[in-house]
């Protein structure tokens, strides 16, 4: 994936807009730190910058983690689903 930014702003903006926290991205998935932890050494999702104690990941690998999870949840967990629609 390659991102044309061709100022200082729209760099600002994409960081912003585009890139997530750990916690961040932990409330988008849906899931526990201890579950995102295991994600994370299992390789399943890979941040884009690693500090000491702060990940940064970019909102459209953590989208894309998300449809894979809420289709294994429906898979695996259909009464969760059903229960949703009453």
């Amino acid at each position: 994936m390659r991102y044309d930014l061709k100022s200082r702003e729209e760099v600002e903006d994409f960081i912003r807009n585009e890139v997530l926290t750990a916690p961040e991205a932990i409330e988008i998935l849906g899931i526990t730190r201890a579950r995102m932890s295991q994600l994370i050494k299992q390789g399943k999702i890979t941040p884009v910058k690693k500090l000491d104690k702060v990940s940064l990941f970019l909102r459209a690998d953590v989208e894309e983690k998300r449809k894979e999870l809420v289709a294994l949840r429906e898979k695996y967990q259909p009464y969760n689903s059903a229960n949703e629609d009453e």
